[in-house]
């Protein structure tokens, strides 16, 4: 759903006076340079926004909503067994539900509090085409894809099997200095905001992400692998498979991969850490992201990695709660590092580590708890690899492809090799 004219509904706590506005006709009995007093938001104004949130959350809380701690956008309502979930981005309302009345009842309530525009089932969201078949939900950004690759001009560029080179080390100081960095910024977001359904290339925009205020000539090169690995690659998005694929055991069981590449930044000697976390099969969080501090080893740039992973499954694990499920089995975490693991198991091994952060210790915690368990998974099928370091493709297209990465507007499960034998077969066949 998406409301009209938002921002003017939204009701002043402070007194806020404005000019009058210009056309503006009067009989003339006003005092010179008058202003008028605001009753009600207007849009430019500062507390449009948030006086607009502050107006709807308290609608919906009057209508026995109960509003997430863990996601503010996030309202839901569960009683008598009737099911409503609404996820809220400024204007526009997503509502999932399991009682078709109910909805109807709801749409009505808040028609006759704010107008609004009724979208019908979800097909596009921000920039996201959503498909739905009864083995489960696709996610993509085709369209935004094929944007940017016709704002570029790489819409007839040469294909690349994957978003970065192997082993390309990327520098503050080493390259000449972009002319003009504005399009290469420009670029950076654009990308960012296609990791939303892109894990694949979230490794990437990360590493290019972090040159932003002085680009130089090989960060816009491999920025344009990126683009070249995108022309290839358009309608590649996420497949969250349903419950008719799974058992519900299955699909509600989390599991955890984490891994870091030990000092890989040249510049500060830092190292990457990486993690991506399941709902069943489906891929449901993941994150690329440079290290704080600089770790001593590699065991401690594993555990830290380990530290980000478990406090984004305590997170997984309090959503899940506010949707009415209880995890009531460990969360099983992997990693390919055993010294890490046994730091994280045996309190004996912190002897070792005392120049550690304390909040990083806070995988011991959860592992004493039986929160999480930690499992062993060896370095070639840590899927957490894709978010730590630039892969060779045939590693990269077989870790993707297990984490539900798929070309959505293809043949399902279709990968290079099917399609160079396919290509093969219609050449032979002419």
């Amino acid at each position: 759903m998406d409301i009209n004219n938002a921002f003017l509904h939204g009701d002043l706590d402070e007194l806020i006076y404005m000019k009058l506005p210009q056309g503006y006709v009067h009989n003339g009995q006003l005092p010179p340079n008058p202003v008028c007093k605001l009753n009600k938001s207007l849009y430019g104004l500062k507390q449009a926004s948030r006086q607009w949130y502050s107006k709807l959350s308290t609608t919906l809380l009057q209508h026995g909503f109960t509003q997430s701690p863990y996601d503010h956008s996030l309202f839901i309502k569960n009683k008598s067994g009737v099911f409503l979930a609404l996820l809220i981005y400024v204007d526009d309302i997503l509502i999932a539900t399991n009682n078709d009345s109910a909805l109807v009842s709801f749409k009505t309530f808040l028609d006759s509090k704010f107008k609004l525009k009724d979208l019908g089932p979800l097909r596009f969201f921000l920039g996201l085409e959503i498909g739905r078949n009864k083995n489960g939900i696709s996610v993509s950004q085709r369209s935004f894809t094929l944007q940017i690759l016709s704002d570029t001009g790489y819409l007839g560029s040469k294909a690349s099997s994957t978003p970065m080179e192997p082993n390309l080390k990327l520098s503050n100081d080493i390259g000449e200095l972009l002319p003009d960095a504005t399009s290469y910024r420009s670029l950076i977001g654009k990308l960012l905001y296609l990791t939303i359904t892109r894990p694949d290339i979230c490794f990437a925009v990360n590493r290019l992400s972090q040159f932003l205020s002085a680009p130089r000539i090989p960060h816009l090169h491999a920025a344009q692998k990126v683009l070249q690995y995108l022309k290839a690659t358009p309608g590649q998005g996420l497949f969250f498979h349903s419950l008719y694929q799974q058992t519900l055991s299955q699909s509600l069981q989390l599991k955890a991969f984490a891994d870091a590449d030990w000092g890989s930044c040249i510049d500060t000697r830092r190292s990457i850490s990486g993690y991506c976390v399941f709902l069943g099969n489906s891929l449901v969080s993941w994150k690329s992201k440079k290290q704080s501090t600089i770790s001593r080893s590699s065991a401690e740039a594993e555990y830290r990695a380990m530290a980000n992973t478990t406090c984004e499954i305590t997170w997984q694990l309090a959503l899940l709660k506010d949707f009415g499920i209880q995890h009531s089995k460990p969360v099983i975490l992997f990693c390919d590092n055993n010294a890490a693991i046994h730091i994280s198991e045996n309190p004996v091994f912190h002897e070792r580590t005392k120049h550690v952060d304390i909040d990083c210790h806070i995988v011991w915690e959860k592992v004493t708890q039986d929160i999480i368990k930690m499992n062993h998974v060896t370095s070639k099928d840590n899927l957490a690899n894709v978010f730590t370091k630039a892969l060779f493709p045939s590693v990269f297209t077989s870790l993707i492809t297990k984490m539900g990465v798929n070309n959505l507007y293809t043949p399902f499960g279709w990968g290079l090799l099917e399609y160079s034998l396919y290509f093969l077969l219609c050449l032979l066949t002419c």
